[in-house]
């Protein structure tokens, strides 16, 4: 009897070790768990969705634990790149300077999403701009900004008390500015360059010094009149909706839709309105791989249908993906622009010539 229970314990154990390892390799056709961390260097706009619990189980699905540290887009290429596995700044402007800081060979880089600029107002301060004729509302909660016109206001230093309709309103005083990030180093504040030079240019890309020098006294002003210049629009955006901040601020749209399609809505946003600048540079967030470990979550955020509609969830509309984002935020088109029609879409300067126009910006002078 004993030798029989023997027996019988050492096949129990034996069938007890066959199936600790079938359960630790799992079954081929289920989800896998994660099997690489990978670190990354990402806009702020991103830390949200990359620390959405469900975008980390989708992730570890497909194979990956994803680290991520927030910096400035347009700062990336000066950070120690060897220590990370991949990039993913807010454009595909700064995403070139990392492939060269990089040396990279063939970069896999990817644009797996991409967000307009807007400029989110107070309800007060945009009916006083409508008024103006500085803006064109398109609804309670939406409007289009008009570059001309508010350039031109920039240009003779334009007060709100000049601007007939804002007296009644303490808090509109000053020059009218849009407070936007610092575009020497952020994403969003250099692409309003961009496309404010575009404008200030005679609607052509700034291709050559004379381009440089014509827009720059422009350009000065946009940014002299902000004071100190925040290094991305996360806090700007929490003050604003917080019933702080200034009147009116440059942000990415996805920031707005994600508030939205989220149901976290303050009671401030009842006087919210988003404006479209109708001459624009779309920001298509770049993912660039930095090494072999990373080489495939770019396409993977572009491709997966579960990721892609966590994108949406947080604001981002993925490429080619106008459906999927008109349908999610369907109940919110009085806010967003989903179609983002009247709105011109246009190129940037080359990197040299937009950080050349960001200096002249924050320079004490207009010299060149």
């Amino acid at each position: 009897m004993r030798r029989i229970f023997g027996i019988a314990l050492a096949a129990l154990l034996i069938g007890g070790v066959i199936a600790v390892i079938l359960v630790g390799h799992g079954d081929p056709g289920t989800a896998s768990t994660a099997t690489r961390t990978v670190r990354g260097v990402i806009g702020s706009e991103k830390a949200e969705f990359f620390n959405d619990p469900d975008v980390v189980k989708a992730l570890a699905a497909k194979g990956y634990t994803v680290r991520t540290e927030t910096s400035g887009s347009w700062a990336m290429d000066k950070l120690p790149l060897d220590q990370y596995d991949f990039a993913f700044p807010s454009s595909s402007e700064p995403a070139h300077g990392i492939e060269a800081k990089a040396k990279l060979q063939g970069a896999q880089t990817t644009r797996p999403f991409y967000s307009p600029l807007v400029v989110v107002a107070r309800a007060n301060a945009a009916k006083v701009l409508a008024d103006n004729k500085l803006v064109t509302m398109t609804g309670t909660h939406t409007g289009t900004l008009l570059m001309g016109p508010y350039l031109k206001a920039a240009a003779e230093d334009r007060t709100w008390q000049q601007l007939p309709g804002a007296a009644a309103d303490a808090e509109l005083t000053g020059t009218v500015f849009i407070k936007t990030t610092d575009p020497a180093s952020s994403n969003s504040g250099a692409l309003f360059l961009a496309a404010a030079s575009n404008v200030a240019n005679g609607n052509t890309v700034v291709s050559d010094d004379a381009g440089i020098n014509r827009t720059a006294p422009l350009l000065r002003k946009l940014i002299a009149v902000q004071g100190a210049l925040p290094p991305s629009t996360d806090d700007p955006f929490r003050a604003f909706v917080s019933g702080a901040g200034d009147p009116l601020i440059l942000v990415y749209e996805s920031q707005v839709a994600a508030l939205l399609l989220q149901k976290q809505q303050p009671a401030d946003l009842a006087a919210m309105v988003v404006l479209y600048p109708d001459t624009t540079v779309n920001s298509a967030h770049s993912f660039v791989p930095l090494n072999d470990k990373a080489k495939d979550l770019g396409g993977l955020l572009a491709t997966d249908p579960a990721l892609r509609q966590l994108a949406v969830r947080h604001g981002l509309r993925p490429q080619d993906g106008l459906i999927e984002f008109t349908t999610a935020t369907a109940p919110h088109t009085d806010y967003l622009n989903q179609k983002l029609t009247g709105i011109r879409q246009v190129n940037t300067p080359t990197v040299t010539i937009l950080m050349t126009l960001a200096a002249r910006a924050e320079a004490q002078g207009d010299t060149p």
